[in-house]
């Protein structure tokens, strides 16, 4: 593919095809992803589809990443050709200055400095033009005049079309000039090797770009060694990736990537995550310690159990969150894919239609001939094509450097477009390891037993306050039997069976479902405290107090996202007593001046909010018409995640495969927030700029080209120039999204 003219005729061709459902091709990476019914299509009746259409497509390899196979095929770009080319065409230009109509003051200085020049009889130079031409075309231009053939062969048309006419008609007109010379026949060879010539400089150049937009997503494809050090029976031995299997116990020594996910099982040392989760700082890894694939191993050998390997590793499935999201379509590339479809006709049109004008007007079939191929070659929907696909892509893969995986271009301008953000408070503004900071047993029961009794109930629980009851347990060195019938009520606690008690742990909404009245003569909770209710066989037992930590960064993003103008609510089922403490030392309760800061208010805090009301909220929110986006840890808020406008999951990659929403922030910290918002900001406005400067281009080149500003200023744009500015537009366009490989997380504005 060439230009975004043939990305569409790609994917109609695809998508005429039975049974397929949906099909969208990537022009950056030379990539089609299709959804299809197998029962009705195959594999290889869409590659005989996108043959058909006069085009060439390979499966991809089980074997091998789909971002390493994405990246080899972009074509390399012909550099010795496109020089070759130039030189030759450059060297034209000289030899054909002897053969102008008019001697001009170049010509007079050039005479001086080479007689010999202008003393070869014009005849000879035209013809050595001829077949130099010739010879550069065949060799050079050949995948061109090829392209195009095959797209006319199919009834499509394409950038290679515009340019093989240009430069066709302009030889064949130089060659009959050569063949039946006369008066007024001017040759335009140079003018041939140098559109050729800009034209393979630009692909080169684009090729290149193209390679260093996609350079984060082979980057991660990179990270998996291709083999590991399997120890089995207390041998080691250094085997193929493949080989290893769930339980198979691995070792790594210093200076080496983790080859799969697993659990140190013997060892201490630091690990690099950076280029999965975006943190900088060296991790310490234990003992019961989980590492990822990928991640660089600093300074102890550490034998480990492999746990999560190939596809289902968080390396792996990043990077194919990061491809997805590279290949998707943003909202905003729809303009250029309507203008694509139909711009190539439309330059055919116009060429026509300068052809005859300059043809009647000036009676000039040169003058005709050279402002026709102005025309063909200066129109350039390659940039139009590219203008967002390269934003998109450069932004996806800087994000997923830094730790902020966006699911694709539409959920990247959401994202660019919000009013309010709503907070999850535990795990999110919060460090989510709450730790028990209190129990308070009912009379007839002993304290050590209510802790064991919930630490058996809570240990097959995620919930932080599930982690914070059985870490206590453990501490004492509780020990209990396992409980039967478990279930979790989100949003409200769990009911299990322990040693043979009917236990119900969980907020007061839960109490008040079961129809169980709180029990008096326990003090109220101290401020920032949670607090657990437990009651057996539906008479209160008890209660544990949790107490948890804002994280250390969340002021700051908060702060950060209300000076861009965004309106900050958090959300929490926590009691109001543990809720209003982290919402004043994160900034929260004065969102707005004159904004009361109670649970009333719609953008200062709410608390005792189970799944459900947080849904409720949101839609409110939105019905007021305001853009809502989510923030919470992707398994509980998953409704509210799903409602929103936009969704950001907090989490680790231990998480990934839980992820729920438009955007997962792979480190836990809030500042991340705002990272993720002012990227995709600065992204759509690359954007802008790109779709912009392409649409500008082809307003102002075309008809430059034409010629109409001939008339009042006598300017005429000479075909190789026209085919300069049409190499420039793409790589201008690549140029400016390639900026934001240097963007760099600030305060979001």
């Amino acid at each position: 593919m060439t230009c975004a003219s043939c990305q569409h005729h790609v994917e109609e061709a695809l998508r005429s095809t039975a049974g397929v459902q949906s099909a969208r091709v990537d022009l950056m990476a030379n990539r089609a992803t299709v959804v299809f019914d197998p029962l009705v299509a195959a594999p290889a009746q869409l590659l005989a589809a996108i043959r058909a259409a006069g085009y060439d497509a390979v499966l991809p390899r089980l074997d091998a990443s789909s971002a390493q196979a994405s990246s080899n095929a972009i074509p390399t770009g012909p550099e010795l050709k496109a020089w070759i080319t130039l030189i030759a065409g450059a060297a034209a230009m000289l030899l054909a200055m002897p053969l102008g109509i008019e001697m001009g003051e170049l010509d007079h200085a050039l005479m001086r400095v080479v007689p010999w020049l202008y003393a070869l009889p014009p005849d000879l130079l035209r013809w050595f033009l001829l077949v130099l031409t010739a010879v550069i075309m065949a060799w050079a231009g050949r995948g061109i005049y090829l392209s195009a053939i095959s797209s006319l062969r199919h009834g499509n048309t394409n950038m290679n079309t515009l340019v093989s006419l240009g430069t066709g008609v302009a030889f064949l007109y130089s060659a009959y000039a050569t063949i039946w010379p006369a008066n007024g026949r001017q040759v335009y060879f140079d003018a041939v090797l140098l559109i050729l010539g800009f034209l393979l400089l630009g692909k080169s150049l684009e090729g290149r770009a193209k390679r260093r937009a996609l350079a984060a997503l082979n980057s991660l494809s990179r990270l998996r060694p291709v083999t590991a050090r399997r120890i089995r029976d207390g041998v080691e031995a250094v085997v193929p990736l493949e080989e290893i299997q769930p339980g198979d116990n691995v070792l790594v020594l210093p200076g080496e990537r983790f080859p799969v996910d697993a659990t140190i099982l013997e060892g201490r040392t630091t690990v690099d995550e950076s280029m999965l989760t975006g943190e900088p700082t060296p991790l310490p890894r234990e003992p019961g310690g989980r590492v990822l694939a990928g991640s660089l191993n600093y300074d102890g050998a550490v034998t480990c159990r492999a746990e999560s390997l190939g596809e289902a590793t968080v390396l792996a499935q990043i990077t194919r969150m990061v491809q997805q999201a590279q290949s998707s379509r943003a909202p905003m590339e729809r303009l250029a894919d309507r203008a694509s479809s139909i711009f190539v006709p439309i330059v055919l049109g116009l060429a026509a239609i300068t052809f005859a004008v300059w043809l009647i007007a000036a009676h000039s079939l040169p003058l005709a001939l050279a402002n026709t191929v102005a025309v063909l070659v200066i129109a350039c929907p390659c940039a139009m094509g590219l203008a967002v696909p390269a934003a998109l892509t450069v932004a996806v893969g800087r994000g997923a450097q830094l730790g902020i995986l966006y699911k694709g271009g539409e959920a990247l301008e959401r994202l660019a477009h919000l009013d309010v953000i709503v907070l999850d408070k535990t795990g999110t503004l919060t460090v989510g390891r709450p730790v028990l900071a209190g129990t308070h047993p009912l009379a007839g029961h002993a304290e050590n037993d209510l802790l064991r009794l919930a630490a058996a109930a809570e240990e097959r629980s995620n919930h932080p306050l599930a982690h914070a009851v059985v870490n206590a347990a453990r501490a004492v060195g509780l020990s209990w039997q396992p409980a039967e019938d478990v279930q979790i009520l989100p949003g409200r606690g769990l009911t299990a069976k322990v040693e043979g008690h009917a236990c119900l742990l969980g907020n007061e909404a839960l109490f008040h479902e079961f129809g169980i009245p709180l029990p008096g003569g326990i003090p109220p909770p101290e401020p920032g405290v949670t607090r657990l209710w437990m009651a057996l066989d539906n008479i209160p037992a008890g209660c544990f107090d949790a107490r948890d930590a804002l994280r250390p960064d969340a002021a700051q993003a908060i702060a950060a996202l209300r000076h861009a103008g965004l309106r900050v609510l958090m959300l929490t089922g926590d009691s109001a007593a543990a809720a209003e403490p982290i919402a004043q030392q994160a900034g929260i309760a004065d969102v707005e001046a004159g904004v009361p800061s109670d649970r009333s208010s719609s953008l200062g805090w709410e608390a005792g909010l189970d799944p459900a009301g947080k849904l409720a909220r949101i839609r409110a929110l939105q019905q007021q018409g305001l853009r809502v986006a989510m923030v919470g840890d992707g398994i509980n808020d998953a409704g509210a995640l799903a409602q929103a406008d936009a969704g950001i999951a907090m989490g680790s990659g231990a998480d990934l495969a839980q992820e729920a929403g438009d955007v997962l922030l792979m480190r836990a910290q809030p500042f991340s927030i705002p990272a993720a918002l002012d990227l995709a900001r600065q992204t759509l406005r690359v954007m802008r700029q790109n779709l912009g400067w392409a649409i500008a281009y082809n307003l102002l080149g075309i008809p430059l080209a034409a010629g109409l500003l001939y008339p009042s200023f006598h300017i005429l744009l000479s075909p190789w120039l026209a085919a300069a500015s049409m190499a420039l537009s793409s790589v201008c366009v690549l140029a400016n999204s390639l900026r934001l490989r240097r963007w760099q997380p600030g305060t979001l504005n």
